[in-house]
């Protein structure tokens, strides 16, 4: 039993709440009743769900030794002993390959191709680009915005210029946190835990943190008065959402900034009640006002 446990930790199900981008297209789109757009979205967030595990098997392996040194990433299936190499091995192979006849399913084929460019791309990085300042931040933001692309495609929904940047500015800005929470780790402990860490210091994700964030409001309010996203949504109160919007960041940044606690937004997320109920505010709003005004 404790061994199944640690098998199931070591594929991260936690992490999977990610992936709930790829239902955003749907969404937006008001289509979330029909069945057959909503059944192969289902089998598209499963499909990345596996994918992504897998990738972090892979991940966990190649990083098994400088996980040992980390504070809390020591207590991992693979750094703590619990699984071994060879069973490690074996549940990567399976939940690839769960992943990719998840996508086959779809039928999309488009999918299919961003499914595969999403494991190749997040293989490279964990085998040597997650080492490169900058570019590291940038390819975390970017499977975001893969997430978001394949919900729609698989949706058959049009996926808008304002959503890819919204989402990219989004993921960017939890990145530059979770790279400042290593940073704390390195001045705490003077254990370097990602390479990339040597060439970044807390004057400059603090800078950069405040400059995405300040970004992401104005261009959150610049979306939600533009007379196109009016037009769409046939509503005049959507600015009334950038309410939550702006009181998200700022309670992310006191977590980040004051409580230094943003090494893993999806914990935060789990365990903040106020960040879950400004993101379960956000969405219900946008459901009023698509679904039922």
């Amino acid at each position: 039993m404790r061994k199944s446990l640690a098998l199931i930790r070591l594929l991260r199900p936690g992490q999977w709440v990610k992936n709930l981008f790829l239902f955003i297209p749907i969404f937006f789109s008001g289509e979330l009743a029909d069945e057959l757009k909503l059944k192969h979205t289902v089998l598209a967030f499963l499909s990345f769900c596996f994918t992504a595990s897998a990738i972090y098997v892979i991940n966990d392996l190649k990083d098994i030794d400088s996980d040992r040194q980390h504070p809390t990433k020591n207590k991992r299936p693979l750094a703590s002993g619990e699984v071994t190499v060879p069973q490690a091995l074996i549940l990567f192979g399976l939940s690839l390959i769960s992943g990719l006849l998840l996508a086959y399913s779809t039928s999309n084929y488009y999918f299919c191709f961003i499914i595969l460019f999403y494991f190749f791309l997040n293989l490279a990085y964990s085998f040597g680009l997650k080492k490169i300042s900058i570019l590291d931040i940038l390819i975390v933001a970017t499977g975001f915005v893969l997430r978001t692309i394949a919900g729609g495609l698989v949706a058959g929904v049009q996926v808008s210029q304002w959503m890819v940047v919204m989402i990219f500015l989004l993921a960017l800005f939890l990145a530059i946190a979770k790279r400042r929470d290593d940073l704390i780790v390195f001045e705490q402990s003077g254990k370097i835990m990602r390479k990339s860490i040597e060439h970044y210091n807390l004057d400059y994700i603090n800078a950069v943190l405040m400059m995405i964030s300040a970004v992401i409001i104005v261009a959150y309010l610049m979306y939600v008065i533009s007379p196109e996203v009016i037009s769409r949504f046939h509503s005049q109160h959507l600015y009334l959402t950038s309410i939550f919007v702006i009181a998200g960041i700022m309670r992310y940044l006191q977590i980040t900034l004051v409580e230094n606690k943003s090494g893993s937004p999806t914990k935060i997320l789990y365990t903040d009640n106020f960040i879950r109920f400004i993101v379960a505010g956000w969405v219900a709003v946008f459901y009023l006002i698509i679904y039922h005004l």
